[in-house]
């Protein structure tokens, strides 16, 4: 792989955002567990569906850690977190069927959730450098690869159960360790910390947000919806499926494949119709349909 310094910056380089897409389908593999074991480990704690859904907001909560994630990529070696952060999430994914408690588990998803902010956060800026003049073809392929792993996520974690029972996930570690080995000797000359200037100025951050302030309301609102009605979903469906309709646990995570594979087709197609009609215009249009298919899938029976 060549360095990216070394790099042609125009060119739309495929081979390298393969394999950040593929790096980005195994992390999100492993994060994507937490839907498809729910109902096993609300039987086994006996909690309420309340209690459970708790687990989404530990998840999550890292997340506001992603401006100060950002800060510290800035001033070290970034390409380490996207090196480190796939190991540490099979870890913590994996353990999560052996926990003795919900406290356990709750400290497992916070793990994670530090880990999977430490990966996004640089991978994007990588994508976009190496994408050339097309940054939302690229950021299309690095997208597909986050989708597509939530679809084979819930597949993998099912076989894994269906295999070694729910105490045996934990045997899905080593794959992840292999895979962040693998990233290091294959990503640990890649620079990205570079492309941000240095200088003995201290770096201004808040004036520089206060002036995306009006864009950032904008994203926040988008981003607060579509999460709404997408995170309800998928986080509740197979236990919907499991618990109250009697389905097994095969059919129960294979419906919520089908529904992420959904998305992994739609996130293909939007990279490449964002850069010919504009990513504005591609967002209202998203945020107008949504809420109709959602209406609709709500309503429909059988």
């Amino acid at each position: 792989m060549k360095n990216y310094s070394e790099a042609e910056k125009g060119n739309f380089q495929r081979s390298n955002i393969i394999l950040l897409s593929l790096t980005h389908l195994l992390h999100d593999i492993y994060s994507s567990f937490l839907a498809p074991l729910r109902p096993l480990l609300i039987e086994k704690f006996g909690i309420t569906l309340a209690v459970a859904s708790l687990w989404d907001l530990f998840q999550r909560i890292p997340w506001l850690l992603n401006p100060f994630i950002g800060m510290i990529a800035e001033r070290t070696a970034a390409r380490y977190f996207v090196i480190l952060t796939p190991a540490i999430t099979a870890v913590s994914m994996s353990l999560l069927g052996v926990a003795p408690s919900f406290t356990v588990v709750s400290i497992l998803l916070l793990v994670m959730g530090i880990s999977s902010a430490a990966f996004h956060v640089p991978s994007p800026v990588m994508i976009k450098k190496v994408s050339g003049g097309s940054t939302g073809k690229g950021m299309s392929y690095f997208m597909f690869g986050g989708e597509m792993a939530r679809t084979l996520g819930p597949l993998v974690i099912t076989g894994a159960v269906s295999l070694w029972g729910l105490e045996g996930t934990w045997k899905l570690i080593p794959f992840g360790l292999v895979a962040s080995l693998m990233l290091y000797f294959k990503l640990r000359k890649i620079k990205i910390s570079s492309d941000f200037k240095r200088t003995d100025k201290k770096p201004q951050y808040w004036s520089s947000t206060k002036k995306l302030i009006p864009f950032f309301l904008i994203l926040i609102g988008i981003t607060f919806f579509r999460a709404i009605m997408k995170s309800g979903l998928t986080a509740f469906l197979p236990t919907y499926f499991y618990t109250d309709k009697g389905e097994t646990l095969w059919f129960a995570n294979s419906a919520l494949a089908v529904f992420q594979l959904a998305g992994a087709i739609g996130t293909l197609m939007a990279g490449s119709l964002s850069d010919r009609i504009g990513r504005k215009t591609l967002l209202l249009i998203i945020s107008i349909v949504t809420p109709f298919l959602m209406a609709l899938f709500v309503s429909s029976s059988g």
